[in-house]
């Protein structure tokens, strides 16, 4: 019989299950108000740009406004915490196979602020790197004031890494399958680490619910597609695939350009890039952003295809070199957002040439921002429940499955690799830290107890 004393013990499952409960219960108020710092700064920016009229002027407070921010937050991230730089999930793979450090005070610091300043100046990245690596370090301040196993401690920072992604997407399904399909490397599975992500991604999801009233994020009405219209989907998926693997790539390569200049000069980038952001939120404010807001607007616009092509090579070189300039930021929903402007173009040419309903504009908008996830991250489940809880079109389940499916595929056969591997490899050689040829050899099972 167990005694009362043990179920409530510092190492029982109990109180592991009450730390991942406040973890949860932490990072969901803590993104909460991130989401909260970074929409009042884009009101209060737009405000400013729409009170200054027309002319040159805007575009001038602009530069200069957007320029100093990129600025302000990379000199920021580079004096108190340089691995605070773009989305963290590779640092807490890496903090997972113990090969790198965690500061957790200096990150936090770094990522808030930093944070709103690179997301609040316009760039193309996303909230929810910021919340995912700050949601870890949330969970290892708390780990450290309790004597851990080893494994314990890093279920609770992918507990932390999960809750943070629900937050950032009120997605506490797909926060749980990123942890299975992105950590299954470094993640100990058991069932008391198991439960813990999910304990918190739930408690960090409701949290931000109840506090900001939200529901799905970008909610798309859409029927209920004829099953031949699958062979398209999949043809979709094929070139998202490829799209996906030219992404990781391009990525890699403009971070390596950028580690060319000379490292007293690299604060020159961020202001290139911010005076450029300045003057694209007055000329094309839909490059601009991390594209949340813009992919609803898209999907219930009727954009030509010249225009969704333009507008997918804008944002696809914004978030490539914002990424790279240094500062904090997520690569999630940039992807959303391209992935939806090269399926609306796909969908916009197939309504045009066959005998189709409008419908399957939206249809492939949809599956685009799974498959264009799954090739690039190699999470196709976490692409097609993310796309699921963000826009509930749960009538589309399949033809998203088709796309992520054939896109992951692709992505495979042309030989690319996940994209945070490919950070997380970066960061190790350039830190001189030993590379383990095995590492993708050698996949933790799931279901497997820790001792």
């Amino acid at each position: 019989m167990t005694r009362r004393s043990d179920i409530f013990s510092a190492n029982s499952d109990t109180a592991y299950f009450i730390k991942a409960a406040l973890v949860g219960l932490l990072v969901g108020g803590l993104a909460t108000g991130f989401h909260a710092g970074l929409e009042f700064l884009f009101g209060q920016y737009s405000a400013l740009r729409s009170s200054l009229g027309g002319g040159v002027l805007p575009y001038a407070v602009s530069i200069v406004l957007s320029a100093s921010c990129v600025t302000a937050a990379f000199l920021l991230v580079q004096r108190v915490a340089p691995e605070a730089a773009g989305s963290g999930i590779q640092e807490i793979e890496g903090a997972m196979e113990d090969k790198r450090p965690v500061h957790w005070p200096q990150v936090l610091i770094a990522k808030f602020f930093g944070g709103l300043l690179a997301l609040g100046s316009g760039l193309v990245l996303g909230r929810e790197g910021p919340t995912i690596h700050m949601g870890a370090m949330t969970a290892e301040a708390l780990s450290r004031s309790h004597n851990m196993s080893s494994a314990d401690h890093k279920g609770l920072l992918a507990a932390g890494a999960a809750a943070g992604l629900a937050a950032a997407f009120n997605a506490p399904l797909a926060a749980i399958l990123f942890i299975v399909e992105e950590t299954r490397r470094q993640f100990p599975f058991g069932y008391r680490t198991y439960m813990a992500v999910i304990i918190a991604s739930i408690l960090s999801a409701a949290v931000t619910e109840q506090l900001t009233q939200t529901g799905p994020l970008l909610v798309v009405d859409v029927n209920y597609l004829p099953v031949w219209s699958y062979v398209l989907l999949a043809v979709l998926g094929i070139f998202l695939g490829a799209l996906g693997v030219f992404f990781n790539r391009a990525l890699i390569t403009v971070m390596d350009l950028f580690l060319k200049i000379p490292k007293s000069l690299r604060w020159l980038p961020a202001l290139a890039i911010g005076a450029v952001t300045g003057i694209l939120l007055n000329a094309f404010p839909d490059a601009t952003g991390g594209g949340e807001d813009l992919v609803h607007d898209l999907i219930s616009s009727n954009y030509g295809v010249l225009t969704l092509l333009l507008l997918t090579f804008l944002r696809f070189g914004g978030v490539l070199f914002s990424y790279a300039s240094g500062v904090p930021g997520g690569i999630f929903a940039p992807m959303l957002s391209i992935a939806t402007c090269a399926g609306l173009a796909f969908g916009v040419l197939s309504v045009e040439m066959l005998p189709i309903e409008d419908d399957f504009r939206s249809a492939c908008a949809v599956a685009a921002m799974g498959g264009f996830f799954a090739a690039s991250v190699r999470a196709p489940l976490v692409g097609v429940v993310l796309v699921m809880e963000l826009t509930g079109a749960y009538a589309l389940i399949m033809p998203v499955l088709v796309t992520c499916t054939t896109a992951s595929l692709t992505a495979h056969h042309l030989g690319g690799s996940p994209i945070y591997e490919e950070l997380l490899e970066r960061t190790l050689r350039l830190s001189g830290q030993p590379q383990d040829s095995e590492r993708d050899k050698t996949p933790v099972q799931l279901g497997t107890r820790e001792s």
